[in-house]
């Protein structure tokens, strides 16, 4: 069980770390205090002196250690980084010496109780200004070591003198008073229609059903296909009756799947210690980029460049054990046939964990994913136990082949198409423009074009048999990939068929086009009229006397886009909105940073802290404390006073429950509007 857990560390790991440096302010967690001074020494020369107290016990590594090595560092942000050039870089003080038994007896140099460390810096301008950034060190206790920063600032003044402070972002009442607003009142709407209630439940069908699905594409994976004869017959066979092969096998399919659920579990631990932990997984840029390049290696792999496999060590160890004639014994056969199949079920592993992320935020995608795995591990033991309850069936199998090759290189070219996406997500909460909507169905059409050429047999891969004949359910795929094919065309033209209805959510949206506002956009979505501030749209909807639509939505949210593309495409739905709303679309993955002087250090009144460096930031924290909740889309319809009108809804793809909540918010509108003229 816990090599199970041990698979997915690293990753856990990851998220939590890129979590947690959104989450808390950066702070040394072992020195008690900094203190940063500044003495000029001659016109645009200064040296900068980084003063700590070290807690008893701890040593601080000294900034003499060799850059290889753990040691203390001055690290300027990009902006100061232009500015000056560090000229030297030293201990104030001797350092004490010792061999170090963790490090391989290395000697290292450290300070405890106090160090000191100076950096003198000469500016490449004529003018001095400001200068921000880290003091990046090692510290030492016993068998611990850790890295840890702390953030400084030095601010010159008109003589050209440097007056230093800790850095970082300061708590600003002002600004944190502007994200709470304190007359959205969520137990006391005008109307008691909406709220958010089992939204998630078809999601988490949804999930399993995929998940199933995954796991019947991975049975006929070469990693698992040859298995299910050799392991039913094994059991049959070495049982003392019929009764008792059936158990056998049925216990080893059991286990099979409570190993996939178990995948799960640590993402439950990690939710509870951060419920944003699956909107990070499928918003944070650095996560989806680490999943395009693990996609494009698992789709490498199938095209049988290389193969993927868990240490062999791992393997040895459970097979070892599986030899036991028990039920612990049957435990670790099947946890055999999950580590030596793993170069097959990983990718498909990885893109549940992808879609759990991708389709719901805070806690719910635990169990999404736990509901994904729980239906892939369905899918991969049911065989077992049906075989043996009827071993007859065995003899219908198709032998294993040729074939089997030919799904592992289908399904490469589906890894792609799946690096594509995390690719994508990444470029739409950054704004790179390198993956338009049309661009993205370009590549799509190339690959499922590829696809269909492969099955047909027009293109082939140095290690496939020869295709001599084409079979039926060759061509039949062959036949659905290509029309699939044809069907994503129009994606690239600027006509009233470039809305997919199928690719809604998963490609991007219509606004983010070569095209700009197209054609189709216009004639069929609100997009145009969408403001993306908060206070800009709350002036908007004091002037025209309007209700507010609110929606919290996301560049890489899936069940946003289903929303704007088919449900707000809706002629009601779309009059509704556009005739008696103003609409603002806040979107909470949005990378671009605010102004310097606006960001600041959010305190909750909970206990927890936010920086709000990134637009994101700011509308995923007031999204947070206004409405408590984290999972996008949001919608909430307010008066411009603020007055909540109905119950905030979530994900709604119920064209008419989502008009008659809109609607619910007019007649709201109307008594407020009533009652104040009296």
């Amino acid at each position: 069980m816990k090599y199970i857990i041990s698979m997915i560390s690293a990753l856990l790991l990851l998220i939590g770390f890129s979590t947690k440096a959104q989450e808390t302010e950066n702070a040394p967690v072992h020195t008690s205090a900094w203190e940063f001074t500044a003495e000029k020494k001659a016109p645009g020369e200064y040296i900068l002196k980084f003063k700590a107290l070290i807690e008893p016990g701890w040593k601080l590594m000294a900034a003499s250690m060799g850059d290889d090595e753990p040691n203390s560092r001055i690290v300027f942000d990009s902006l100061s980084d232009t500015r000056v050039k560090i000229q030297a870089l030293a201990d104030a003080s001797a350092p004490l010496k010792a061999k170090e038994p963790m490090l391989d007896n290395m000697e290292i140099k450290y300070f405890e109780n106090a160090a000191e460390i100076t950096a003198t810096v000469k500016y490449n301008t004529d003018s001095v200004k400001d200068l921000r950034g880290t003091v990046n060190y090692f510290i030492l206790k016993g068998e611990e070591i850790l890295p840890e920063e702390v953030p400084f600032t030095f601010t010159a003044d008109a003589s050209g003198n440097l007056a230093g402070g800790a850095g970082g972002l300061k708590v600003n009442e002002e600004a944190a008073a502007g994200l709470k607003r304190p007359t959205i009142d969520l137990a006391n709407p005008i109307m008691k229609v909406g709220g958010i209630g089992n939204e998630g439940e078809s999601s988490v069908w949804l999930i399993f059903v995929l998940g199933f699905l995954g796991g019947l594409v991975a049975l006929v994976t070469p990693c698992v296909f040859p298995m299910i004869p050799l392991t039913v017959s094994f059991f049959t066979k070495s049982a003392q009756d019929r009764k008792s092969g059936i158990f056998n096998a049925t216990m080893y399919g059991f286990f099979i799947f409570l190993i996939y659920v178990l995948f799960s579990l640590p993402f439950h631990i990690a939710g509870k210690a951060d419920s944003a932990i699956f909107n990070n997984i499928s918003t944070n840029v650095w996560l989806n980029l680490a999943f395009f390049v693990v996609f494009v290696v698992f789709a490498l792999s199938f095209f049988g460049l290389f193969e993927i496999t868990l240490p062999s060590g791992l393997a040895s160890k459970a097979d070892s054990k599986a030899n036991k004639n028990s039920l612990v014994g049957i435990f670790f056969m099947a946890l055999t046939l999950v580590v030596v199949s793993f170069s097959c079920t990983g990718p498909i592993m990885g893109s549940l964990l992808a879609g759990a992320g991708s389709a719901a935020g805070g806690a719910n995608g635990a169990w999404m994913l736990t509901a994904g795995m729980a239906g892939f591990g369905i899918a991969l033991a049911l065989p077992f136990a049906l075989f043996a309850l009827f071993p007859n069936w065995l003899n219908s199998l198709p032998k294993s082949g040729g074939w089997l090759t030919s799904v592992k290189v289908v399904l490469g070219f589906v890894e792609v198409a799946l690096a594509i996406k995390f690719l994508s997500n990444a470029d739409l909460v950054t704004h790179w423009g390198i993956l338009h909507r049309e661009t993205f169905f370009l590549i799509w059409i190339i690959i499922f074009g590829l696809t269909t050429a492969y099955l047909f047999g027009l293109i082939k891969f140095p290690h496939d048999s020869p295709v001599k004949k084409l079979g039926k359910v060759r061509i039949f795929f062959g036949i659905l990939f290509g029309a699939f094919t044809l069907y994503l065309i129009p994606g690239i033209t600027n006509t009233k068929y470039a809305r997919i209805r199928l690719m809604s959510g998963f490609a991007p949206p219509m606004s983010y086009s070569w095209y700009g506002h197209s054609t189709a956009t216009e004639k069929g979505a609100v997009e145009p009229d969408i403001i993306n501030e908060y206070e800009k749209g709350l002036a908007l909807a004091k002037e025209k006397n309007k209700p507010v639509l609110l929606d919290f939505t996301g560049w890489a949210c899936v069940n946003c886009r289903n929303m704007e593309e088919n449900v707000w495409t809706d002629p009601e739905v779309h009059s509704l909105i556009k005739d008696n709303y103003i609409l603002i679309s806040l979107y909470t993955d949005d990378r671009k940073k605010l102004g310097e002087n606006d960001q600041f250090l959010f305190k909750s009144d909970e206990g927890w802290s936010k920086k709000i460096v990134t637009i994101g930031d700011k509308y995923a924290t007031f999204q947070r404390v206004n409405f408590i909740n984290q999972s996008q889309p949001l919608y909430v319809l307010i008066t411009p006073d603020e007055r909540l009108l109905t119950l905030p809804v979530a994900y709604t793809p119920d064209i008419q429950e989502y008009s008659n909540w809109l609607k619910a918010g007019l007649e709201g509108w109307k008594k407020v509007s009533n009652t104040a003229q009296k």
